[in-house]
């Protein structure tokens, strides 16, 4: 039982990411003005985990 909350632990985060930025490229692809502003949005939230991350491994 341990195990199977590690794992769901781990791919959390990833699976998020990865929901966020698919969801970002289909609202990109179905639609302008308000949509693109939301699919920027959308796909800023990965480059953003990736510095959060990259800055905190350096502390």
């Amino acid at each position: 039982m341990k195990k199977h909350h590690r794992l769901r632990a781990i791919f959390a985060a990833p699976l998020l990411l990865t929901l966020v930025s698919m969801a970002g490229l289909v609202v990109a692809l179905t639609g302008d003005g308000l949509r693109d502003a939301v699919s920027w949005g959308a796909l800023l939230v990965p480059i953003l985990a990736v510095g959060w991350a990259m800055k905190a491994r350096r502390t």
